[in-house]
C-alpha cells in the first residue's frame, strides 16, 4: 500500500489494513463480512470500531462526525430484497448514507485470524501452545511464525486446575459477574478449548479433541448434559463478553499501522455497548 504522509486516507486504503489483519478467506461461507455501507473512495479522518451495528451506535457516531464505523458483527447477514426506512436496517443504511459515512464488518474472519477474537480469548484465560480448534481449510493459512490460523482455539494450561478454580480464574481475568459452568468441579483440567461468541456449532469438534474444557457463549442446556455423560466439562461465559475483547486491541493495530504511515487518523472505541443480558 502506498503511504499517503500528510494526505487524504480513504476507506479503501483502511479496508486494504483490516483485509492484512483479518483476510477475507478466513471467513466462513455463511458470513458477510466486508464494506456494509458506503464507498471506498470516500476520505476516512475518524473511525469508530464497535461490536454491533446498532442504531443507537450508528446514530451516536454520527453525531460524532466519524467516517467510518467497523464493527464486528455485520449489518447484513442476507441479500435485501428492499431498503425500507421504516426497518431497523433500512434506517440505519438511510443514517449511514446520508452523513457519508462507511459501515464495514470484519467478523468470522477476525475470529480467525493471528491476534484475532479467539486469538485474544485463548491468551486472556493463560493457554500456551495455542492451536485453531478448526483448522482454515487453506493451507496458506500460516503466519511468518508457523501459527495455522482458523475458527476457536485449543492450548494447555501452565499448570493444571480444577475445574471451579479455572472457572473462577476465567471470571477473575475478564472481569465478568458470574459464568455458567457444567461438569464436576473437581475435575482435573489441563488442556482448554475455546471458541468466541457461539460456540455450540463446535460441540463435536470440542467432543474430539484433547480439552477437558470447552469456553464460549450461548451454550445450550443438552450440551450441558452431553458433557456430564462424558466427563468433560463446559464454561459459559457469554456471547457480549467473548467477543467485546476484541475491540481495543483491534483498535491498537490501527492507530500502530496508522502511526507508521504518518496517516492522520482518529481511532477510538465505542463507549456506548454493553452485554443486553444482566446478572441478578
Amino acid at each position: 500500500m502506498k503511504s499517503k504522509a500528510h494526505g487524504k486516507v480513504f476507506v479503501g486504503d483502511i479496508i486494504e489494513v483490516l483485509e492484512m489483519l483479518a483476510p477475507s478467506y478466513l471467513a466462513e461461507e455463511w458470513d458477510n463480512s466486508g464494506l456494509q455501507v458506503g464507498s471506498r473512495l470516500w476520505p476516512v479522518q475518524r473511525i469508530w470500531v464497535a461490536l454491533d451495528p446498532l442504531p443507537s451506535v450508528v446514530q451516536a457516531a454520527v453525531g460524532q462526525k466519524i467516517d467510518l464505523l467497523i464493527t464486528h458483527h455485520p449489518l447484513l447477514f442476507h441479500p435485501l430484497v428492499s431498503v425500507d426506512v421504516q426497518t431497523a436496517p433500512g434506517r440505519t443504511i438511510e443514517t449511514a448514507l446520508a452523513a457519508r459515512m462507511a459501515l464495514y464488518a470484519a467478523h468470522t474472519n477476525l475470529d480467525s485470524a493471528r491476534q484475532g477474537v479467539n486469538d485474544i480469548l485463548a491468551r486472556m484465560i493463560g493457554l500456551q501452545d495455542r492451536k485453531p480448534l478448526v483448522p482454515a481449510e487453506r493451507s496458506v493459512a500460516e503466519t511468518a511464525t508457523g501459527e495455522s490460523l482458523g475458527m476457536g482455539r485449543v492450548g494447555r494450561l501452565a499448570a493444571p486446575l480444577t475445574l471451579e478454580e479455572l472457572a473462577r480464574q476465567i471470571k477473575t481475568r475478564l472481569r465478568l459477574p458470574g459464568v455458567r459452568v457444567a461438569g464436576s468441579p473437581e475435575l482435573k483440567v489441563d488442556h482448554v478449548a475455546v471458541c468466541s461468541g457461539s460456540g455450540a456449532s463446535l460441540m463435536e469438534t470440542f467432543l474430539n479433541c484433547q480439552a477437558q474444557v470447552f469456553v464460549s457463549g450461548d451454550l445450550r442446556y443438552h450440551d450441558a448434559r452431553t458433557v456430564e455423560e462424558v466427563g468433560r466439562a463446559l464454561i459459559d461465559i457469554g456471547h457480549f463478553p467473548s467477543e467485546h475483547l476484541v475491540l481495543e486491541p483491534l483498535a491498537e493495530q490501527l492507530r500502530k499501522i496508522a502511526r507508521e504511515k504518518e496517516w492522520q487518523l482518529t481511532i477510538e472505541v465505542c463507549q456506548l455497548e454493553h452485554d443486553p443480558f444482566n446478572i441478578i
